[in-house]
C-alpha cells in the first residue's frame, strides 16, 4: 500500500467514515510516476472522490483516456467510491480531493456551504452535471413478472430491491422517481398521490444496501423480483456479462450528477484539467458508450438509438427542486418521506 493510500485509510479509520470497499469501491492508485499535490500534468497525483456507479469508467476508461492526453501525461490518481451521502461526508472529514463529483446536487450544496466547494462550481454550460442517467426498473432475465411499468411493480406481489434514499443518492433520485410518476398527472401536482406510491414502494423494499452498487450487486446475488437502478447501471451489468433485462418506464426522472474542484484542493490545476476533460468529446462519448447519457446534446443526439427518450421525461424542479425536496421529504427529523420510512421500521440515516 503507497503511503497515500496509507493516509486514506487512516483518515477514514479515525473518522469512522462508512466506505464500503467491497461493493462500493476504495482507494486505489492507477496511472505513471508523480509527486503528490504537484501542478496539473506532469507527473502530478490527482485525488477523485465519486459516488460509487462510475467507478469502472472512471477506472477503465476516462482515467486511462486522460493521461493520454498532454494536460494527463505523466498524472497519478487516487480513487475514492461509495454512496453519494458517505463520500461528501468523507469530504468534509478532509481525504484529500482534487476533484469531487457526486450523484446529488445536495450533497455537494452541504460542500458549497461549508466553504469546501466554490459557489461558482456550476457556472459552465452544463451547470456542473458530468453526465446523466435516468432510473429504470431492472428485472430477471426473459422479465418472467412481465413488468412494463411502474404499476406493475407498485401494485404486484413483488420484492423490490432498492438502496438507502437516505445514503444512497440512486436510491433517493429512485424513490423522486416513484413519487413524481405518481404525483404529476395531466399538468397538476398531487403531492399525496405521490406519497402513496412512495409507501408502496417502501412497503416492498426487503433491505437497504448503503449504495447503488450494493443494490445491484444484492440483486445480482439472487434477492428481489426487481431492482430500482441508474440506467447506466442495468447497462454496465449487462456489458459484464450478467443476465438481466431492464425497463425505461414512460414516467421517469432525468438524474443530474454535479462536480467540482474543491477550494483547497491539493492539485487544483490537475482537478481543473481532469474536470474540463470529463466534459470534452472524448470523455463525453466514453460515458455514452458506457451507459451514461452524455449531458453534451450533440454526443447524446449520436447514440439515439441507445437511449429512449421516455414520454414522460421530468426533472428534480418539477418537484420544487432540492432545496423543497430535501426539506419537506427527506429531513430526518420532519420529511414526510422519512416518516413513511421511519413509520415501515426503515433507517433515516
Amino acid at each position: 500500500m503507497t503511503k497515500t493510500r496509507q493516509r486514506l485509510a487512516a483518515l477514514i479509520a479515525l473518522l469512522a467514515v462508512p466506505f464500503v470497499v467491497a461493493a462500493c469501491g476504495g482507494s486505489s492508485d492507477s496511472g505513471s510516476s508523480g509527486g503528490e499535490g504537484d501542478g496539473g500534468g506532469g507527473g502530478g497525483t490527482i485525488n477523485l472522490v465519486a459516488y460509487s456507479t462510475p467507478q469502472e469508467v472512471y477506472e477503465d476508461h476516462l482515467i486511462p483516456a486522460f493521461q493520454k492526453t498532454p494536460e494527463g501525461q505523466g498524472t497519478k490518481f487516487t480513487t475514492s467510491f461509495a454512496g453519494s451521502g458517505d463520500s461528501r461526508r468523507a469530504i468534509e472529514s478532509g481525504i484529500p480531493t482534487d476533484v469531487a463529483h457526486l450523484a446529488l446536487e445536495p450533497d455537494t450544496q452541504i460542500l458549497v456551504d461549508k466553504g469546501i466547494l466554490p459557489e461558482d462550481y456550476r457556472d459552465n454550460e452544463y451547470e456542473g452535471i458530468i453526465q446523466n442517467s435516468v432510473v429504470v426498473i431492472v428485472t430477471r432475465p426473459g422479465n418472467p413478472e412481465n413488468v412494463k411499468g411502474w404499476d406493475d411493480v407498485l401494485n404486484g406481489d413483488l420484492e423490490i430491491i432498492n438502496a438507502n434514499p437516505f445514503t444512497s443518492g440512486g436510491a433517493r433520485w429512485n424513490v423522486m422517481a416513484v413519487f413524481g410518476q405518481a404525483a404529476l398527472k395531466n399538468g397538476k401536482f398531487n403531492e399525496q398521490a405521490g406519497l402513496d406510491a412512495v409507501r408502496k414502494l417502501l412497503e416492498k423494499v426487503p433491505t437497504y444496501p448503503a449504495s447503488a452498487r450494493d443494490a445491484l450487486n444484492e440483486f445480482l446475488s439472487g434477492k428481489g423480483d426487481v431492482l430500482l437502478s441508474y440506467e447506466n447501471e442495468a447497462i454496465q451489468a449487462q456489458n459484464a456479462g450478467n443476465d438481466v433485462e431492464y425497463v425505461v418506464p414512460d414516467s421517469t426522472i432525468l438524474i443530474q450528477t454535479p462536480g467540482g474542484v474543491p477550494v483547497d484542493a491539493p492539485n487544483p490545476e490537475g482537478g481543473r484539467a481532469f474536470l474540463e476533460f470529463l466534459w470534452s468529446d472524448e470523455a463525453q462519448r466514453i460515458w455514452a458508450e458506457n451507459g451514461f447519457r452524455p449531458v453534451n446534446e450533440e454526443i447524446l443526439a449520436e447514440f439515439s438509438d441507445k437511449f429512449p427518450q421516455p414520454k414522460d421525461l421530468f426533472t428534480i424542479d418539477d418537484l420544487g427542486g432540492w432545496d423543497k425536496v430535501m426539506t419537506e421529504y427527506f429531513d430526518p427529523d420532519k420529511g414526510k418521506i422519512a416518516q413513511i420510512q421511519k413509520e415501515l421500521g426503515g433507517p433515516t440515516e
